[in-house]
């Protein structure tokens, strides 16, 4: 018996071009994000300023190897190019160029960490409090403006006068009083959010507050919370410059590029400029790629220009 074979069914016409429209589009605010990046040509060069400073602190001891731990005093004080020191060496004969790169690193890690740790604190602390409100709301924020009213240069001398000033001691420090900016801003993020029809129905579904501030209302404040901690990271980086230029940062033999400056200020009016202008041109170019990255993520994270 001849048996027909069933003709395999095709997809319509219009159900194909509904998917295939669907298709790419998944991924298409991201790259309508990233052209929109790529085309401010300041973040752009702030992040290539950014990723040759990175690799300058932490590659360049590897293919530039200098003695930062042992003094030189007969070498101190050389002009830049004296003696095989490009840059010179200050005044207790320590490579100017290898001190560069090893107080890179240390301004670098504190900032990146202390503003990483700021950046989630603040998030968390703005979160719940915009999301709970009533009286949670206000003690919180009350919290938050009386921390605002000190200054966290401050905060920073006086305990670094009470203790040792060390790296993880510094990230822990300074993280702790730059949360506060990042608490506001999530917090008017979470009100706005809490509002909405996802975050409603898990209310009425018996979702509990944990829930629904780190499933819903943290991933939806995103765009905010990267861009703040772009600016939390120049702000931490700047801090460190500050006690370490009052003599508050790190010991030595360890340095920072704030540190740098504190140690080179006194023979500068000896000529020596090149104790202080390399330290104190990559604080500038450091903190001001920072902030081109961070205005360069705020037209990446920007809604209105999505259709673009």
């Amino acid at each position: 018996m001849n048996r027909t074979l069933p003709t395999p069914r095709l997809p319509e016409a219009g159900a194909t071009a509904s998917a295939a429209a669907r298709a790419p589009r998944s991924n298409a605010p991201w790259r309508r994000g990233a052209r929109r990046f790529l085309r401010n040509k300041l973040a752009v060069t702030g992040l290539s300023v950014l990723v040759l400073l990175v690799l300058f602190c932490f590659v360049g001891p590897l293919v530039y190897q200098t003695d930062q731990t042992h003094t030189d005093l007969g070498s101190a004080l050389l002009k830049p190019g004296e003696r095989g020191h490009p840059l010179g060496t200050d005044d207790v004969g320590y490579d100017i160029l290898g001190r560069l790169m090893v107080g890179g690193q240390v301004s670098i890690m504190v900032g990146l960490a202390a503003g990483v740790l700021a950046t989630v604190v603040g998030t968390l602390w703005g979160a719940t409090a915009g999301y709970v409100g009533g009286w949670v709301d206000s003690v919180m924020m009350r919290i938050v403006d009386a921390g605002i009213a000190i200054p966290a240069t401050f905060l920073l001398l006086i305990l670094s006068a009470m203790v040792k000033p060390t790296v993880p001691l510094l990230i822990l420090v300074i993280g702790l009083v730059s949360w506060l900016v990042p608490a506001r801003l999530v917090r008017a993020e979470s009100i706005s959010l809490k509002q909405r029809d996802y975050v409603v129905a898990l209310r009425a579904m018996g979702g509990g507050h944990g829930r629904a501030v780190l499933k819903h209302i943290v991933p939806n404040s995103v765009g905010t919370i990267v861009v703040n901690a772009t600016f939390q990271v120049a702000d931490a980086i700047l801090l460190v410059a500050y006690i370490s230029f009052l003599g508050m940062g790190v010991q030595k033999p360890s340095t920072d590029w704030g540190a740098m400056l504190t140690s080179g200020i006194t023979y500068t009016y000896a000529g020596a400029w090149w104790l202080i202008l390399p330290a104190g041109l990559c604080i500038v170019l450091i903190v001001c790629a920072f902030n081109a990255i961070g205005d360069g993520l705020r037209d990446f994270f920007d809604v209105k220009g999505q259709g673009e």
